[in-house]
């Protein structure tokens, strides 16, 4: 546990003398760096600490955190709140504080709406951030394509970097309209951005009609029963890239399934668009460390060339 309490201390620190403070991952237990500690993943996102248990960890473990944390933390200036993903529909607990009416993300000058303790994700992930960063560096200029949306973090930082316009894909419809809040939240043009709530494998036509694109963000769930599946559909989606660039353009292909290596996407491409050349693996974040980097967060950059026949 003194791993978990050191960084504590830090972000401790932090909060005694920042005001603000970007939402970041304080601990990450899941990549097995840690012995013992698998169970367990804290996220800062101010004021809330967020400490989320993926098995129940051992008799007294958690009060002795607590406990530790009622040291260096004061319930007038941050929440603590715990959320149980071993448990049927992974339910929060608030052990001090309040949650603000509205919570949010921070990142730079950025903010992303959260729904911190309502559902399973806080509709913001930390550890995709690598990801965020290789767009902002590329989005200048660019119409974006950016398909299973989510609440559009990507397209908030594509159009922060001057991106011409992004096409926001997603099927869920609430999704889409907390990505519309995040773009308002930021002062963000209105004429930048669209949001199309389709079941992308199932609507390539309306996918399409707002291009063509030069810069396409595939950004699926790797489990999602009725929606997608990545062992079985993302070739589906690969093999419509050369359509949806036929000028050529950048892919950012992301996979979070940590039972499917880089080379499982690298063989999609073989095998449905041999014609894209890979560029590179972009490095995951350091917050999200793990013994093994095949079972981190994938995030492959690709190069189309123009389609010309």
């Amino acid at each position: 546990m003194q791993v978990i309490v050191d960084r504590l201390a830090l972000l401790a620190e932090k909060i005694r003398t920042q005001t603000e403070i970007d939402s970041y991952r304080v601990f990450h237990g899941r990549g097995r760096t840690f012995s013992g500690l698998e169970f367990v993943t804290i996220d800062f996102f101010q004021p809330a600490i967020l400490i989320t248990l993926f098995l129940e960890p051992p008799l007294h473990w958690l009060d002795e955190l607590i406990a530790q944390m009622r040291l260096r933390f004061a319930s007038t200036n941050t929440v603590l709140v715990v959320q149980r993903r071993y448990l049927a529909n992974a339910p929060s607990e608030i052990i001090w504080g309040e949650l603000p009416e509205v919570m949010y993300a921070r990142r730079g000058n950025s903010l992303f709406n959260l729904h911190m303790g309502q559902q399973q994700n806080t509709g913001f992930f930390l550890d995709i951030e690598p990801g965020r960063q290789w767009l902002e560096q590329n989005a200048d200029g660019k119409r974006v394509l950016n398909l299973f949306a989510y609440t559009c973090a990507f397209s908030v930082v594509a159009i922060a970097a001057g991106a011409e316009k992004v096409v926001n894909v997603d099927m869920s419809s609430p999704a889409l309209n907390l990505g519309r809040a995040n773009h308002q939240l930021n002062n963000l043009a209105k004429n930048k951005s669209e949001f199309v709530a389709e079941n992308i494998l199932k609507s390539w036509s309306r996918v399409k009609k707002p291009g063509p694109y030069d810069l396409v963000i595939i950004d699926p769930p790797s489990y999602q029963k009725g929606s997608f599946i990545a062992e079985k559909d993302y070739a589906k989606v690969i093999r419509r890239l050369p359509e949806l660039m036929p000028a050529g353009g950048l892919a950012l292909v992301c996979l979070n399934a940590p039972e499917l290596s880089d080379g499982f996407l690298k063989q999609q491409f073989i095998e449905q668009c041999p014609q894209a050349e890979f560029i590179e693996r972009v490095k995951p974040h350091v917050d999200f460390p793990d013994v093994d980097p095949e079972q981190q967060l994938k995030l492959l950059v690709y190069q189309l060339p123009a389609n010309l026949s």
